[in-house]
């Protein structure tokens, strides 16, 4: 996990998993099957759109390097490893110029030779922040296996600080009041807390089918903003009539208010 950095407008300081925005290069490179290690068909259907699904396979993985330094993809058919110094080196210096917007992603994988591991990236969640809030999003989760000799580190910049964790322990740091969470990410550790261990996830992940689009609802109750989700009670009544301008969202006090 990631600590956002302190001075961002959106949930600055909370811990977050690597990600991010779709960019518009990631749908060329799902569409060439050189560097994109599965079909963009099949990533359409699972994700239930009508076309580039593979997009989100690959902005996974892009942001994933990008934030973390973690990049899970093969040469010649062998996962990429940065167990030589010189390697890890090497995409270190990757990383640094495209963070800094001196190279592509694109650029990177033909000039190393590389393949993205698609297949063991799999779809977990969907998320899409209730109506009412500052910001919205749109938001598809992934699970993945760590590739060997590859270490994660934040990217200084954007993220400030890293942990590897499991979602157990991040949850009690968070009930402890040690971690800064949002709910997405406090639901989708809760999720993940069920596994005993990573292939165990993959596994149960992989069976998922049709997967719904989670939106809470927030409603005012007694002068407190509450978050419903689907399922609980209130949530099919719940709209945003009458929340007020300047009403913090809940969980983050101090954080973006209703606008």
């Amino acid at each position: 996990m990631l600590r956002r950095n302190l001075t961002l407008d959106f949930v600055g300081g909370a811990y977050v998993f690597p990600g991010g925005a779709v960019d518009p290069h990631d749908e060329a490179i799902a569409l060439d099957q050189s560097l994109f290690g599965g079909s963009d068909d099949a990533c359409s259907a699972i994700l239930e759109l009508p076309a580039k699904g593979g997009s989100f396979w690959v902005a996974a993985i892009r942001e994933c390097f990008e934030e973390a330094g973690i990049l899970l993809a093969s040469r010649g058919g062998r996962a990429l490893s940065f167990e030589d110094p010189a390697e890890r080196a090497l995409f270190d210096g990757y990383r640094r110029a495209l963070n800094a917007k001196e190279t592509s992603f694109e650029a990177i994988l033909r000039a190393e030779g590389l393949r993205l591991e698609t297949d063991g990236v799999v779809y977990f969640s969907h998320w899409i922040t209730p109506e009412g809030a500052p910001r919205r999003y749109d938001t598809r989760f992934f699970v993945a296996a760590a590739p060997d000799h590859q270490v994660g580190l934040h990217d200084n910049g954007e993220t400030v600080a890293n942990v590897w964790i499991t979602p157990a322990e991040a949850l009690e740091r968070y009930r402890a009041g040690e971690f800064d969470l949002i709910l997405p990410t406090i639901k989708n550790l809760e999720a993940l807390s069920r596994y005993a261990d990573v292939a165990s996830a993959l596994t149960d992940a992989r069976t998922f089918k049709d997967l719904p689009a989670i939106t809470p609802r927030m409603v005012m109750e007694e002068e407190q903003l509450r978050v419903l989700l689907p399922g609980e009670d209130g949530y099919e009544e719940a709209s945003t009539e009458g929340l007020r301008a300047g009403s913090p969202l809940p969980g983050r006090p101090g954080g973006p208010a209703i606008s």
